[in-house]
């Protein structure tokens, strides 16, 4: 293990050991080395940079590369135009050829003639660089790696090593209650002995308000990994103190509407593809006369929290065929755990699922939550899901059948309430979805280890999570999955590399509730959504809009030579537009 390596893990490890039970900054951690040799051009660029602090706005649509000096910025007044209730972004970006000790940045107040808007409303953090898998469209294993700015950490302050670039994330939410208008801030940076920098920050209040993310409509489902939280945090499993680490994390999930309870039913339903495996929330038991029994303690406890913290349409349940198809019970007979591959068409499949679900019925409906909950699939073949449903139909109908799917499964099984189609196929026509929406069912998309654009990897750029809002409201989705929401690396605020699969690709915010560039973009794409249903049901003029959003409806989506950047810049414009009317 390197030293720098050592050194992160010996400063978190002191975190964790604190007993925190909210987020509570680290003052400082050694960023990974950048893995890419500097060109002469590159190093001749920072000889011209002065020694000053230089600051100035950049663009949150953006990556801000650490060895590099930024290009396109601006010290102009950066102005962020934005509902009544809305969260939006801003990018400063911090670049200097010295070592800049104790970088503080602050918002003000924002005024205008109307009225006031507290500099608390705004929240300033430094931007992370991480280990990453180089952006190259053709995933491999163990390819070349880069640093990527993703992580956002609430640091007081901040030490800026010689001939790097620290961009610095603006996060606003807009009072509900503020009257219209154009508000102005200063964003203040200043460091040891250097003075202070002033960057104005104008904000154009419409006179439109968002709803809370509780009543928004988009159906988010990011796949939450609650072990995953226990690890990374040095908390005994499924103890009091794990379920207060998961608090703010979840609580972050919650704010930006997520939908979808997260659970499983037995041994690891993924077989293993995540650094941490999922722990199973079931306990399953086959007794001396051959008869089962099982303990739900923890799947109802960690299903009570979620539903406390305000999530809770569907309980999503994997999964009657997992990866592998393996499941796990102790059997009081041999007196140990037994492990036992239950392929769908297989004679011991619906002996082992049928009492399950008549007993998860009989259990689902004492606690009230059989209504939403669905058994879930991941990618399982058409097969597969036959064997499934016809034991699912028979012990426990009232029960729903959810599926990410890539073969067109929602075509044959069409009692499924809740499917997500990959991407990639593009297979949901715009009536289907209307005749599921009509029988209240959802119809979702996903992207995951591919299509490589547009993502949420870490190499992603900012506005590909933008553009994927844009997508589902061009296309008429309900919204949009994804896995996971924090399914960790081993030390994923060094290194997100997970090494199966691209940097950043099984989760979207780090450890001890630190939410990242990626996660706050997707936000924006979400808000797009709402914005636009809220504008059509107030009958605005979409003309600007409506032409924008059947260009992307044309255009090759996944081609990323296109210039899919300008396009949201317009359609945000279009917006924008359509907003003031």
């Amino acid at each position: 293990m390197s030293a720098i390596k050592s050194f992160v893990i010996v400063v978190w490890t002191a975190f964790i050991m604190t007993g925190c039970k909210e987020y509570v900054p680290v003052e400082t951690f050694v960023e990974a080395e950048d893995p890419v040799a500097l060109t002469s051009e590159q190093k001749a660029a920072w000889a011209e940079v002065s020694t000053k602090l230089n600051v100035a706005w950049g663009s949150p649509d953006v990556q801000y590369a650490r060895s590099i000096v930024p290009e396109g910025v601006s010290n102009d007044p950066f102005r962020i135009i934005a509902w009544k209730g809305e969260r939006s972004s801003a990018q400063i970006v911090l670049w200097s050829s010295n070592a800049i000790d104790g970088i503080k940045c602050k918002v003000g107040d924002f005024t205008s003639s109307v009225g006031v808007m507290p500099a608390s409303i705004a929240e300033a953090r430094f931007v992370r660089y991480t280990l990453a898998d180089e952006q190259n469209y053709n995933f491999k294993k163990g390819g070349p790696a880069v640093i990527a700015p993703d992580m956002l950490d609430s640091l007081s302050r901040f030490d800026m090593p010689a001939c790097t670039t620290r961009p610095i994330w603006i996060s606003l939410d807009i009072p509900r209650d503020v009257e219209p208008g154009i508000y102005t801030a200063e964003v203040v940076v200043s460091h040891n002995g250097w003075g202070k920098t002033k960057l104005p920050l104008e904000v154009e209040v419409l006179n439109r308000t968002l709803k809370p993310s509780s009543e928004w409509t988009f159906h988010l489902d990011l796949w939450q990994h609650p072990s995953s939280v226990a690890y990374a945090h040095g908390v005994e499993l499924w103890s009091d103190a794990h379920f207060e680490a998961m608090k703010p994390v979840m609580k972050r999930l919650r704010d930006a509407g997520q939908k979808v309870i997260t659970a499983t039913l037995n041994k690891d339903p993924w077989n293993h593809q995540c650094y941490y495996a999922y722990e199973p929330m079931i306990k399953w038991t086959k007794h001396m006369d051959g008869s089962w029994s099982y303990d739900y303690a923890v799947f109802d406890r960690w299903v009570q929290f979620m539903l406390d913290l305000g999530i809770g349409k569907y309980i999503n349940c994997y999964s009657m065929v997992p990866w592998n198809c393996e499941l796990e019970y102790f059997d009081e007979k041999e007196g140990k755990m037994i492990t036992v591959k239950a392929e769908p068409d297989t004679p011991i499949f619906p002996v082992i699922w049928k009492p399950f679900l008549k007993d998860f019925k009989k259990h689902l409906e004492a606690k009230g939550w059989l209504k939403i909950t669905n058994i879930a699939m991941d990618e399982r073949s058409p097969e597969a899901m036959q064997a499934a449903a016809e034991v699912l139909m028979e012990c426990a109908p009232e029960m729903g059948f959810a599926l990410a799917d890539n073969h067109r499964s929602y075509e044959k099984f069409t009692m499924m309430r809740d499917v997500c189609a990959a991407m990639r196929h593009q297979t949901v026509t715009p009536e289907d979805i209307a005749m599921r929406r009509a029988q209240g069912y959802t119809t979702t998309f996903y992207v995951c280890c591919n299509p490589s654009f547009p993502n949420t990897f870490t190499t992603s750029q900012p506005y590909e999570a933008e553009l994927l809002g844009w997508k589902n409201i061009a296309h008429d989705y309900d919204g949009f999955l994804r896995w996971a929401y924090n399914s960790w690396a081993e030390n994923p605020q060094y290194d997100s590399r997970f090494g199966n699969w691209m940097s950043g690709d099984t989760y979207f915010v780090y450890p001890y509730n630190r939410s990242s560039i990626r996660f706050e973009r997707l936000i924006d794409g979400i808000e797009v959504s709402e914005k636009i249903r809220a504008l059509r049901v107030a009958g605005a003029d979409m003309s600007g809009v409506d032409a924008v959003l059947e260009k992307i409806r044309t255009m090759k989506i996944t081609d990323y030579e296109q210039p899919w950047k300008d396009v949201v810049i317009e359609a945000r414009k279009a917006l924008d537009d359509a907003s003031r009317k």
